[in-house]
C-alpha cells in the first residue's frame, strides 16, 4: 500500500481542525471516511499518529513532526495556486516595456494609463534607456516590448513600423510666426532658437537644413531633450524644432505647433524579441498604443496599399505622415 495525497490532505485537515468531524466538514466528506483513511495512513507509515483518549484524537510527537513537513508542501502548493490565479488575472507576469526617454515622456504614459484602466490587475515595468543601451537590452531579450527610433531591428529582434512623421516647429503662445501655416527656414531669421545637444542626430539634421538655407537663427540655448526644448519655448525663451509626440504633449499648455517645410524624419518602431516567450498582454498593450496615436490626432486616413507581406497603413495628418504597422502572419496589427 502506498502513501496517497488524499491521505496527507485528510491528516492535515484533522491536525488543523483538531477534530475528525470538523475536518470531514471542511473537506466535504464523511467522518467515517476520514477515520478509515487515517487508519490506512498509520498502517502505511508503520506508527500511530494519534492517541485515542476518551473518544478524542490527540496527536503524537511523530504526528507533530510529520505535520511540519506536510505544511511546507502545502505552503508550496498554495503559492503555486496563488501564482496560477495571479497569472490568470495578470497580477503577476509583469509586462516589461523599454523605450527611449523621449517616448517615456510623450507617447507611453497615456498609453499605459489607458492600458491600466483596461487591465487593472496587470503589472507593467517601464524602463527608459538611452541608445545604445536600449538596443543592447533588446538584443539580450530583456524586455517584452521595445520602442526605438532606429530604422533597423536589434539582433535577435523583429522591428515593425509604428510611427513615421517629421520634426515640427514649436512656438510660444501668441508668437507672430503662428500666423503661417507652414514655416520655412528663412522664417527663423533673427529668431532666438532653442537647440538640442550638438551630438543629437536630429540637431545635426536641423542644423544642416538651416545651413543650406543660409542660417540666420539666433542660437539662444542648447538642451539635451525635446521636452526641455518645449518647456523653454512655452516659457517664451525662443522657438525650436522637436519630434511631434513631445510637441503634442505640450499643446495643452499653450505651445503652438507648425509643420516645417524641410522634412526631417522622425520614426518609431516596435521591437519584439524573437527568442523571449510572448507575454499574454503584449498584443493588448500594442493595440492600446495604436489607439493612443489615433486619439492624439496622429492618424486620420485609411488603408492605402497592400504589400506582399501584409497590409501597410499610410495616413496623413497635420504633422506629417504616419505609418502604423502592418498585419503580420500572427494577425496582430500594431
Amino acid at each position: 500500500m502506498k502513501l496517497t495525497h488524499r491521505q496527507i490532505e485528510l491528516f492535515r485537515a484533522v491536525m488543523v481542525a483538531g477534530h475528525v468531524t470538523r475536518a470531514a466538514e471542511a473537506l466535504h466528506t464523511s467522518q467515517p471516511t476520514v477515520s478509515r483513511e487515517l487508519a490506512r495512513l498509520e498502517q502505511v507509515l508503520g506508527f500511530a499518529l494519534f492517541e485515542r483518549i476518551k473518544g478524542r484524537l490527540h496527536p503524537t510527537p511523530r504526528a507533530m513532526a510529520l505535520l511540519a513537513e506536510v505544511e511546507q508542501s502545502f505552503v508550496g502548493l498554495e503559492r503555486i495556486a496563488e501564482a496560477a490565479v495571479a497569472l490568470r488575472d495578470f497580477a503577476q507576469g509583469r509586462l516589461q516595456v523599454a523605450c527611449l526617454p523621449a517616448l517615456a515622456q510623450a507617447l507611453v504614459p497615456e498609453a499605459l494609463a489607458r492600458f491600466a484602466a483596461q487591465w487593472p490587475q496587470a503589472s507593467v515595468s517601464l524602463s527608459a534607456l538611452e541608445s545604445p543601451a536600449l538596443e543592447r537590452a533588446l538584443t539580450e531579450q530583456a524586455f517584452d516590448v521595445g520602442l526605438s527610433e532606429r530604422p533597423e531591428a536589434s539582433p535577435g529582434c523583429e522591428r515593425l513600423p509604428l510611427l513615421a512623421a517629421n520634426e515640427v516647429c514649436v512656438l510660444p503662445p501668441g508668437h507672430a510666426l503662428a500666423a503661417k501655416a507652414v514655416l520655412q527656414p528663412q522664417d527663423f531669421a533673427n529668431q532666438p532658437f532653442i537647440s538640442l545637444a550638438p551630438s543629437d542626430p536630429y540637431r545635426q539634421q536641423i542644423d544642416a537644413a538651416f545651413a543650406q538655407a543660409g542660417d540666420q537663427r539666433q542660437m539662444r540655448l542648447e538642451t539635451p531633450s525635446a521636452a526641455s526644448v518645449c518647456a523653454l519655448v512655452q516659457a517664451g525663451v525662443g522657438v525650436g524644432l522637436v519630434n511631434p509626440l513631445t510637441a503634442q504633449s505640450w499643446q495643452a499648455q499653450g505651445l503652438i505647433i507648425r509643420p516645417f517645410s524641410v522634412p526631417i524624419a522622425f520614426e518609431v518602431g516596435v521591437v519584439l524579441p524573437q527568442w523571449r516567450a510572448e507575454h499574454p498582454l503584449r498584443a493588448d498593450f500594442l493595440r492600446v498604443l495604436r489607439r493612443r496615436l489615433r486619439r492624439c490626432g496622429a492618424i486620420s486616413g485609411r488603408r492605402r496599399r497592400r504589400t506582399n507581406s501584409g497590409r501597410e497603413f499610410r495616413c496623413t495628418h497635420s504633422l506629417g505622415t504616419t505609418v502604423l504597422g502592418r498585419q503580420v502572419e500572427s494577425g496582430l496589427l500594431i
